[in-house]
């Protein structure tokens, strides 16, 4: 055997092994979204960083907003656990064809404003990526 044909093999038993694990998965749109993240992580094709100092704020006042921040999420969440309304499931919503109804009957809207979204953030990693090699 030679290298090129192992390196191949152990390629395609990832992918396999990949593809096994993203059919398994209780929740499979987490391994697209982070393989999408991969993606455009790959097509900007990041260099070195280069060492800065610290910017001013970054230092105490930056530690201040993000206590603040945390304050806030924190005073949110505490006063809307009172209003959370439980609702009762329905065998609807559990099946494929119900999932199915609700994504392009009810949410098509949102549902295609994240495809769109998704798809201008590839092609911007791509003109972002082409234009350093150029």
């Amino acid at each position: 055997m030679t290298a090129p044909l192992v390196v191949f093999f152990v390629l395609a038993a990832l992918a396999v092994i990949g593809a096994l694990s993203l059919i398994l998965q209780k929740h499979p749109i987490h391994s697209a979204l982070s393989l999408i993240v991969v993606i455009v992580i790959m097509l900007l094709n990041a260099g070195v960083e280069e060492h800065t100092s610290i910017s001013k704020m970054a230092g105490a006042p930056g530690l201040l907003l993000v206590v603040a921040l945390a304050g806030l999420v924190a005073a949110t969440i505490a006063r809307s656990t009172d209003n959370i309304q439980t609702t009762s499931q329905t065998g609807n919503m559990s099946s494929t064809l119900g999932i199915s109804n609700m994504i392009f009957k009810d949410f098509v809207y949102p549902f295609e404003l994240t495809s769109f979204l998704i798809l201008v953030a590839v092609l911007g990693a791509t003109v972002l990526a082409q234009r350093e090699k150029s």
